[in-house]
């Protein structure tokens, strides 16, 4: 069944469509669903790797990064970009998207000139990138963090443990807080460092999930010793730091997830319906099931809406914090129904393709997926309560005792 998604833009973008729709066609892996089911690490790490590689080498890699450093594509050009490659179900860069957002993001906002030379360039070059944010006591409060770096000589010396770290065990180098005045407002006592994973004293541990990936992992630092020179701003300012990549993650990231959804995911859903099942109807010819349809497409629409206007720079405090609040719960709401609409089949068919994302096809596996959505770049309760105090100029929320 064909469905026509409504457009974001109107700009004529005819002649780069049909460029892209063409590389898509003679580079998108065709089999790289059944070659991704059941592969290895390894298999996956290589795939990745290779894709990356080739998207960059049509420039489609980092389409949002300054022209300088490789990208310079207009919002307009990023949205059919991101637009064609979900119609052509071209996997995800899930391996690299640290590295082309968080890490990118913050090395162009508050990175010295030399850091940037040093980095930008090598994740062109597939370096991969991870994230030590949160920490099994302080799971996305930021200000509650325990690990700890203390200045000696030219170095610090870092100990404590970090936990959902995306992709940590195939990772290069890791964006890393920790405390360095332990005596200082809890916000004002961090520094943000760009850690070397190789370093003596780091130990990855991945974590099994409900999915049966590992995506998730800990990290164990102990006496680990990062150079001065690694640090990113200030001492005792990474909570400003870390803002920046917050940011990235919040919103900048969101682009191509909802043109993912509008492009990829809703017409997945949309043929799910029109299947006729054992007793020859089809779900779609339920009034109630064509009302939840037109509900979900017209809050996609808006989703996108919102991403492309975030995006193009638009943006309020919270704005951020708005778009990734409405993509997680828009995303289980579609994928919530999939897995309804899918029926038993749906609830046995739990084989899930590496090199996706929660797009794995298979809905309750897609589903269980969208609730990673809720917790990452700060919990849904974070996000309202940013949302409330910095958009709504609420009053600020009560610390409990």
């Amino acid at each position: 069944m064909t469905v026509a998604i409504p457009a974001v833009r109107s700009r004529d973008d005819a002649e780069f469509r049909s460029a892209v729709r063409e590389w898509c066609r003679e580079h998108v892996p065709p089999d790289w669903r059944t070659t991704q089911s059941g592969a290895s690490d390894t298999t996956f790490v290589d795939f990745q790797k290779n894709w990356f590689a080739t998207l960059r080498g049509a420039g489609y890699a980092v389409p949002h990064w300054p022209a300088e450093w490789g990208g310079g594509m207009s919002v307009d050009d990023q949205i059919v970009l991101y637009q064609e490659l979900a119609a052509h179900d071209a996997p995800r860069l899930v391996l690299p998207f640290v590295s082309i957002h968080h890490a990118a993001s913050t090395l162009l906002a508050a990175g010295t000139e030399e850091q940037r030379r040093r980095h930008l360039p090598a994740i062109l070059d597939g370096q991969i990138w991870c994230q030590g944010f949160s920490e099994p006591g302080a799971g996305s409060d930021m200000a509650a963090l325990t690990t700890s770096a203390r200045r000696t000589g030219d170095v610090y010396v870092v100990n404590g443990q970090k936990v959902w770290a995306s992709g940590a065990m195939h990772a290069d180098w890791c964006l890393l807080l920790a405390r360095t005045d332990p005596n200082a407002p809890k916000r004002q006592g961090i520094s943000y460092f760009l850690l070397d994973m190789s370093t003596p004293g780091v130990d990855v541990r991945p974590i099994r999930q409900a999915t049966g990936e590992s995506h998730f992992c800990e990290i164990f630092l102990d006496d680990v010793e990062i150079p001065a020179t690694a640090l990113v701003g200030p001492e005792n300012d990474g909570w400003r730091v870390a803002q920046e990549t917050l940011g990235a993650e919040r919103g900048m990231t969101m682009l191509e997830l909802a043109e993912r959804l509008g492009h990829g995911g809703f017409p997945w859903l949309v043929d799910l319906c029109a299947r006729s099942g054992p007793d020859g109807e089809r779900p779609l010819d339920d009034p109630r099931v064509a009302d939840r349809l037109a509900a979900l497409e017209t809050e996609i629409t808006g989703l996108r809406l919102l991403c492309a206007d975030f995006v193009a720079g638009g943006r309020g405090p919270a704005d951020a914090s708005v778009v990734k609040l409405y993509y997680s719960e828009v995303l289980q709401r579609v994928t919530d129904f999939g897995a309804e609409i899918g029926g038993l089949d749906a609830q046995t068919r739990l084989r899930k393709p590496l090199s996706s994302g929660w797009e794995s096809g298979n809905w309750v596996l897609d589903f269980i997926g969208s609730w990673e959505w809720t917790i990452p770049g700060g919990t849904s309760e974070i996000q309202r309560t940013i949302i409330g105090e910095r958009g709504l100029g609420l009053p600020r929320e009560p610390k409990g005792s």
